[in-house]
């Protein structure tokens, strides 16, 4: 029987152990290392503890929400798409729900279903789960199978993986090994970067990793003013000189750093890959749905209903009230003056205030806080429709630990299940094939 070794066990690397002992069809032995007390640790946390699975989009729409190598994720998304991971939790006891964006949850909103469905089919396949055991490194050595044809030299050419040294000293053999050991946010679900060490160890390039999916600083004190408060319905556009980052719609949060919310945390990610930590411009529509043409025939409107008010007093169905004393104070108008004083240039400059009001970025937060890591395992090393090295036969990569990551709304966890999937399925095959 051959043996195939799944080390760490998130997202990626449950689905992978999985995989690998379905397509084993009992002539597999999987074994998935975890070095935390339990599975799925940084599963319990994803979407504030309700854990957004995947996104019911059409499956072509999946590659327009990858920031980092789209073209990497075909034979992935195809092989194990959204439609099969809705499918297999349905199937595994766990029912999902739809919501605003074609995001899936759990019906129960606990990210804990989602874990205990995947913890029931890896005991329905045999697998063997070992936790709190923590791998020190993988054992290779140098592929020295003969082989008849130059085209086979060349496949064979190389390191193969032998298996896994253990932190306990612990030398464990294996045909297979699947690195799903995630990045480094979030270190104390354990993602402290051990793929990458080991990645590197078999001769692998990693990608610098930098913080994805993260709040952002901003220089602007007044926005610390704001602390807490949510806007819903915005637009936001981040711009390097003329150069567009990023544009984007939906729900955001000022912080007592900077802002936040579900449109910055996307916006962070093209900061991070493009800005590299420089200062950079950031734009927030107030309201998207009018044309600034539009926004000034209706404050027009309002200040026509309210001649005889003070500027501060007639603006108040514009905007929330704690948002209020900032947007006046950005127009430039007296908040004492009356409104039929205003002038026609002041009030064209107050709707593009309110179409265009500008933050200063300064960064992001650490990488601790960055709910996932952009950067790792280079994928040019990678074979796309296994997930195996090119470098050392027999060794996958799935998951985080990847150079691939996507924006808010459940594609990051579908990476994992496509990978992890696709990644256990070639493993076990390989094994079974007796390549």
């Amino acid at each position: 029987m051959s043996k195939v070794i799944v080390v760490g066990g998130g997202a990626a690397g449950m689905m992978a152990a999985y995989a690998s002992a379905k397509a084993g069809n009992g002539k597999t032995e999987v074994i998935l290392y975890e070095k935390n007390e339990k599975l799925g640790k940084k599963v319990f946390i994803t979407g504030k503890g309700r854990c957004n699975v995947t996104n019911a989009c059409e499956v072509e729409e999946l590659f327009g929400n990858v920031v980092s190598n789209e073209k990497f994720m075909y034979s992935p998304f195809y092989a194990f798409d959204n439609k099969a991971v809705m499918e297999f939790f349905e199937n595994a006891g766990c029912p999902l729900k739809t919501e605003r964006g074609e995001r899936v949850f759990p019906v129960s909103d606990h990210s804990s279903d989602v874990i205990a469905a995947l913890t029931r089919k890896l005991k329905e396949q045999h697998v063997q789960i070992h936790l709190n055991k923590t791998v020190k490194s993988l054992l290779m050595q140098e592929n020295s199978s003969e082989t008849s044809t130059e085209k086979d030299k060349k496949k064979q050419a190389g390191m193969k993986i032998t298996g896994v040294l253990l932190e306990d000293g612990k030398k464990m053999t294996a045909e297979a090994v699947i690195v799903a050991t995630g990045g480094v946010s979030y270190p104390l679900t354990g993602s402290t970067g051990d793929g990458y060490r080991f990645a590197e160890a078999a001769g692998h390039k990693v990608v610098q990793p930098l913080s994805g999916l993260v709040p952002l600083t901003v220089k602007e004190d007044w926005c610390m003013s704001l602390q807490g408060l949510a806007l819903k319905n915005v637009a936001v556009l981040m711009k390097d000189g003329k150069k567009e980052l990023y544009s984007g719609f939906g729900e955001m949060l000022f912080t007592h750093f900077g802002v936040s919310g579900p449109l910055i945390l996307s916006a962070s990610s093209f900061y991070s890959k493009k800005a590299k930590g420089k200062p950079v411009s950031l734009y927030i529509d107030l309201k998207p749905a009018l044309t600034q043409e539009q926004l000034d025939k209706r404050i027009l409107r309002d200040f026509e209903e309210s001649k005889n008010k003070q500027f501060k007093n007639a603006i108040g169905g514009l905007f929330p009230a704690r948002l209020l004393p900032v947007m006046i104070e950005q127009s430039g108008i007296h908040p004492d003056k009356k409104v039929n004083e205003i002038t026609k240039e002041e009030r064209k400059n107050f709707v593009e205030k309110i179409k265009n009001l500008p933050l200063t970025v300064t960064g992001t937060r650490e990488i601790k806080e960055a709910i996932i890591t952009m950067g790792g395992v280079s994928v040019k090393e990678i074979n796309p429709s296994t997930m195996e090295s090119k470098k050392v036969k027999g060794l996958y990569f799935a998951g985080e630990v990847l150079d691939v990551d996507a924006l808010t709304g459940g594609f990051n966890l579908q990476i994992a299940w496509s990978t992890g999937y696709l990644a256990g399925e070639s493993a076990a095959e390989e094994e079974r094939c007796g390549y």
